[in-house]
């Protein structure tokens, strides 16, 4: 059984065709691929996709063997070897990307494909698709009829609904799906224009030529029921919260054997750092409590200080006020390790909330920038402004180590988590939780001055994720 078509021997260099256009592909797999990573290539051609990503260990598997010693020429210190894509699980590696560029409609059995490419996966891999999209079909016909196109072999016209259904059926979750280049040519300025801001606004993004698929691999769970559960660190960003600290400590669930609480105080016009000196003293439960002062201003600033002070495998945020009762933070750490996500959200919008816990335009606002957060980041939301995120320490340092995309201006903490877990294709799980009105003190949240920052982060995401 071949993999690809054999007329895929005769083809020239995918990177001679439409300059152009496989440049705006090589952008836009650069944004995703973590340089220094371990990536495998199947349909490499020539190499210069994979060559551009900046991988420590990379590998390019194509049909062709003039492609292959093409791009051994080319790139030699990349790995290239003549496979199908049905076998390289022959490879006996597995990697941390698997990149499908333009070739998914060209395979015999993409089923086939998707359980060999299963097998050098881990349960952190990423698979990366991208594919024609359906629409287009005749115009690339006519396209190669009036000679403007070179030809290409007779493929799978795949819709993205079908390909997202193959990925299920192989044991993959899609992340994200979006579509780019309504324009495959250079026109300035028209090329320019329509593919970075009019193809990326909603349903338009859906006329681009290519869609791309960034999934994950079901297929191994990130903790095992015979490993020992991973250790916590729950941080407590506290301001103004004096009333709330001894409650926090008498609530908080033991998730695991190993488990720190951290309270990180910021400031606050009562005695707020004196309650929490007196309850890490008098403290004498399973877990570890500990008590900082953060060095700058804001939650932002709390979280990142107590999650650098960490020692757990997973971290946790909790906000002081109690809104969320830390009676339902086992629910988040389960769903981390049974892998259901990467980054677990909180979601204020599913359960009956206490009358008082949310003001009506609050409520509006958080309906309304759910929405944004949908289309920006291209994953489901309901709820944006939710104090409650837990994800893995490893995660968070692959994080932390590409920040500054918003650079001042988040003062909560929660959209550096969401954008860099967007930014490195984590899965982003909304789980509900119930919304409990205060009991002691008032909120720390200003609706408009907080509302027109969250509206300008809405913008520099919208610049740096969307349209580019």
């Amino acid at each position: 059984m071949s993999s690809f078509y054999d007329a895929r021997e005769q083809r020239p260099a995918r990177s001679a065709q439409i300059p152009y256009y496989h440049a705006r592909i090589r952008d836009r797999l650069a944004r995703l691929v973590e340089p220094g990573s371990r990536v495998l290539e199947i349909g490499c051609g020539h190499g210069d996709l994979l060559a551009c990503l900046r991988p420590a260990v990379g590998v390019g598997v194509d049909v062709s063997g003039r492609m292959i010693a093409g791009a051994r020429a080319r790139h030699p210190q990349l790995r290239f070897l003549r496979l199908p894509g049905e076998r390289v699980d022959s490879l006996g590696d597995c990697f941390d990307y698997v990149i499908l560029s333009q070739v998914l409609g060209e395979a015999y059995d993409v089923s086939c494909l998707l359980r060999s490419v299963q097998r050098v996966c881990h349960a952190r891999t990423r698979l990366v698709i991208v594919h024609y999209n359906r629409t287009w079909q005749p115009i690339l016909r006519l396209a190669e009829r009036l000679k403007i196109k070179s030809a290409s072999p007779e493929q799978n016209w795949l819709p993205a609904d079908e390909v997202r259904h193959l990925l299920r059926l192989g044991g993959f979750e899609t992340i994200s799906c979006t579509g780019m280049t309504p324009v495959p040519v250079r026109v300035p300025p028209l090329s320019g224009i329509i593919n970075r801001l009019v193809g990326n606004l909603p349903i338009l993004e859906h006329l681009g030529l290519n869609y791309v698929i960034v999934a994950r691999s079901l297929e191994a769970a990130p903790v095992r029921d015979d490993e020992p559960k991973p250790s916590v660190s729950i941080v407590v960003p506290a301001r103004n919260e004096a009333g709330n600290i001894q409650r926090i400590i008498q609530r908080i669930p033991q998730l695991c054997d190993r488990q720190e609480l951290i309270f990180v105080e910021g400031g606050s016009r009562d005695d707020t750092w004196a309650a929490i000196c007196r309850a890490v003293e008098a403290y004498e439960g399973p877990m570890t409590v500990r008590a900082m002062q953060q060095p700058g201003r804001g939650k932002g600033d709390a979280v990142r200080s107590g999650f650098a002070s960490a020692r757990g495998d997973v971290l946790m945020i909790l906000d002081a006020d109690l809104s969320v009762p830390p009676e339902e933070l086992p629910s988040f750490y389960e769903a981390l390790c049974r892998g259901q996500g990467e980054l677990m959200n909180g979601s204020r919008m599913v359960y009956l909330m206490d009358r008082r816990a949310m003001r009506f335009l609050n409520l509006l606002g958080n309906k309304l920038f759910g929405l944004v957060f949908t289309y920006l980041l291209g994953q489901r939301f309901r709820d944006t402004l939710c104090g409650t995120k837990v994800l893995l320490r490893r995660d968070y340092e692959r994080i932390a180590a590409r920040r500054g995309f918003l650079g001042s201006l988040d003062p909560f903490g929660d959209f550096d988590l969401l954008f860099g877990a967007a930014r490195l294709g984590l899965k982003i799980t909304d789980l509900p939780v119930h919304y409990k009105a205060r009991t002691y003190g008032e909120t720390n949240i200003s609706r408009f001055r907080h509302g027109w920052m969250l509206l300008q982060m809405c913008g520099v995401a919208a610049r740096k994720l969307r349209f580019v």
